[in-house]
This record gives structure tokens, C-alpha cells and sequence, in this order.
């Protein structure tokens, strides 16, 4: 069964709301899959991602998130080629350019799980 994606806030959950697994996250369609780092679509655009300090690169100052996206990783997590703008990465590009609201969960590994959303900015 397909559900409409929701971009932004999900009405029945607060900001800051905890959650004890992934797989509850996306039971209450915070964050859809339960492995990937990002939710979308690369028709859509991206309505969640997840920071769990898989990413060396990735830096979370709380209102500022620099995120690495999806491939061109080593097995140490560390940045060594170019992404391609394809499906998970295509959508947080359309989030962008269309102003879409982005939820973000913080997991364990990075810190508390913590919902927020944020706008991408261009």
C-alpha cells in the first residue's frame, strides 16, 4: 500500500519526541525506511532523514546540518568520490529547490533521537 509522503511535521508527533527503534520511526512515518539515512523520492523529494554518526563527514551544529547524502563512501564512512544525483540524493535536491520542509532524526550513534525539520536552503 502507498501513502501520501508528508513533508514537515507529522500532526500527531512533537518536535523532540523520542523514539526507542527505527523500526518505530517508521511505523509512525517519522522516517519510512528503516536502514536508508533518507526518505523520498527522487519524483517527490525527501520528507525525512536520519543522523546516527554513520558519516564521518557529517557535522550537526542543531539549526545547521552538514550532510553527506548517500555513496561515494570508503568502508570507514570517510568521503573518497563524487555522488551521483540519483534517488535519495535527486530527492533532497527537489526538497531544496522547492523550499520542502525536511524532518530530522538524530539516532544514538550521534546522539538522542530527536525529531526536527529544517529547510534546505539553496
Amino acid at each position: 500500500m502507498v501513502t501520501s509522503r508528508v513533508f514537515g511535521s507529522i500532526p500527531s508527533i512533537s518536535t523532540g519526541a523520542m523514539f526507542a527503534s527505527r523500526q518505530e520511526l517508521s511505523i509512525t512515518r517519522v522516517h519510512r525506511p528503516t536502514v536508508a539515512g533518507i526518505s523520498g523520492s527522487s519524483k517527490q523529494g525527501c520528507d525525512s532523514i536520519v543522523l546516527n554518526g554513520g558519516y564521518v563527514d557529517d557535522e550537526d551544529y542543531g539549526d545547521l546540518i552538514i550532510y553527506t547524502g548517500k555513496g561515494g563512501q570508503d568502508p570507514s564512512g570517510r568521503q573518497v568520490r563524487n555522488q551521483q544525483l540519483t534517488r535519495g540524493n535527486l530527492a533532497l535536491k527537489i526538497s531544496c529547490d522547492e523550499g520542502y520542509l525536511v524532518r530530522v532524526s538524530r539516532g544514538p550513534r550521534g546522539c538522542t533521537t530527536l525529531v526536527t525539520q529544517h529547510r534546505i536552503p539553496l
